[in-house]
């Protein structure tokens, strides 16, 4: 699916660009055949600029939250000395 746009092209198809961008992704818009902006929807972009998010958010929003992952872990291996 089309995810770059010449200007001239998103300015004649906005409302397709703006559904893609909500529906597929970001939408890339070119200026002389180079990436000049992105569109995306508002709730990547709000995701992108959250800010004061505390780490039990930061967890929850993982997407790895409800994998089962299995960590291996060595119980025999207590660190290593450190001098101080």
């Amino acid at each position: 699916m089309n995810t770059q746009w010449p200007l001239q092209d998103a300015r004649n198809h906005l409302s397709d660009v703006v559904k893609r961008a909500r529906n597929d992704g970001p939408q890339t818009i070119t200026l002389h055949g180079e990436p000049a902006v992105v569109v995306l929807s508002v709730e990547q972009f709000r995701t992108l600029t959250r800010t004061n998010q505390t780490l039990s958010e930061f967890f929850a929003d993982s997407p790895l939250r409800g994998l089962d992952l299995e960590v291996e872990r060595d119980r025999h291996d207590v660190g290593r000395d450190v001098s101080l």
